[in-house]
């Protein structure tokens, strides 16, 4: 398993690239818990600390995906630099100027939400162009799930060692001021400045004129609600239990199963179709989500927590693949923004439905919040299996005008071998 992940990271450019991407999102990553603690910090209440995380979530959503298909229209270095810049400099405007003047505060972190550089869909972009063959490329799929699990546990903590070290304004400047190092060094490496979108057609939709990519989306909302709901579930049921801590160990739990799901799941080459695959790992995720309804011991819990995390790294990058066959020529950049951006929109939902679950029901009404998401993505793939066995075209994989060098095939699919 070390082996295949180490051959990836022994290729030319490729942890520069995932280093880069990851230090680059690491504002995006904490923006939530950094602008709750400088807001409470600043004297303000829970529900503006809330009120300004919510705009930034969605001013990031609205971002993602126009920042995206510039991308794939300008090339990365001039489109990711300059936004993770004006990201910066949005929570920075926040940092120096606190919460004297409301609206202000709410421009500032709305600036910094839309600018945030799509150095994720990027990288996925970049992938074909690095690796050789679509083992690996799968294989980095899987890593990058992974990475990103690493990312969001460890950059919370970065913060609240910034804040007890110096201060919350200090920690928004300190992580805005990094992510924008890491996003120069991916801007200046060779794959990011050589990389140009294959030709497209000119269409106000872009990527969302794709069937397929759209029941991808919808299936994505109703997982990212359910990952949503789990973290309010979470804290209810460690108020029940009496302990604080008691949220952290399921979260914890989730990641940890998250991160031996991708491990495993890049960890072996998959024949036959993605989206078959996809439908059986979504399957499964929702079925991992339904035991958490019965909120037995915080050791139990604990262990199903784990249990319910193993499939969702797995099911996130093989819809990496699905998303590059179903990304219409010319748009993998702001396809794969569109499913950052659904995922974030479906967790933001599941929290708050997760909430009024809770108060209008019980713990368990929260998590079957969670469980009912799963099996409302699965409906969704279930239900477009017509729209999604036929993929818009050639994925970019195999595609040399989207600058891969290697000529990677998924598969089952462009090499004449059937499953």
């Amino acid at each position: 398993m070390a082996a295949g992940y180490l051959d990836i990271l022994r290729a030319r450019h490729a942890a520069r690239l995932l280093t880069g991407t990851l230090v680059g999102r690491l504002p995006n990553g904490t923006a939530h818990i950094a602008i709750v603690l400088f807001t409470r910090a600043e004297g303000g209440s829970y529900t503006l600390a809330g009120a300004l995380a919510a705009a930034y979530g969605l001013a990031t959503a609205v971002g993602q995906p126009l920042l995206g298909r510039a991308v794939d229209l300008y090339g990365q270095p001039r489109v990711q630099l300059p936004a993770a810049v004006v990201s910066a400099l949005g929570m920075s405007l926040l940092a120096f100027t606190g919460l004297s003047s409301l609206p202000l505060a709410y421009l500032a972190v709305i600036v910094a939400g839309v600018a945030t550089p799509p150095l994720e869909g990027g990288l996925r972009a970049l992938w074909p162009s690095v690796l050789k063959g679509e083992g690996q490329v799968n294989r980095a799929y899987a890593m990058d799930a992974v990475a990103q699990e690493i990312m969001f546990t460890v950059g919370p903590l970065l913060v609240t060692v910034l804040v007890s070290l110096w201060s919350p304004a200090a920690a928004l400047l300190v992580i805005n001021a990094i992510g924008v190092l890491g996003a120069l060094s991916v801007v200046l490496s060779e794959p990011s400045r050589t990389w140009r979108s294959a030709p497209r057609e000119a269409h106000w939709l872009g990527a969302l004129r794709s069937p397929g990519l759209l029941a991808l989306l919808g299936a994505f909302f109703f997982v990212g609600l359910a990952l949503g709901s789990i973290t309010v579930a979470g804290v209810a049921y460690a108020d029940d239990h009496g302990r604080e801590s008691v949220y952290g160990w399921l979260m914890a739990a989730l990641g940890l199963g998250a991160l031996i799901g991708g491990l495993a799941y890049g960890a072996r080459q998959w024949a036959g179709a993605p989206e078959r695959r996809l439908r059986y790992i979504v399957g499964l995720l929702a079925l991992g989500y339904l035991p958490l309804t019965l909120t037995p011991s915080v050791p139990v819990m604990t262990a199903l927590a784990a249990l319910a995390g193993v499939f969702l790294a797995p099911a996130i990058a093989c819809s990496f693949i699905v998303v590059d066959r179903h990304a219409p020529r010319g748009t993998v950049t702001e396809a794969f923004s569109w499913l950052v951006t659904t995922f974030g929109v479906g967790a933001a939902a599941g929290t708050a439905v997760a909430g009024p679950a809770v108060e209008l029901g019980s713990t368990a009404w929260s998590f079957a919040v969670a469980g009912a998401g799963g099996v409302a993505a699965l409906a969704v793939l279930l239900s477009t299996g017509r729209v999604l066995a036929a993929p818009s075209r050639t994925p970019a994989v195999v595609t040399g005008s989207e600058n891969d060098r290697n000529g990677a095939v998924e598969p089952g699919f462009s090499s004449g071998h059937k499953a």
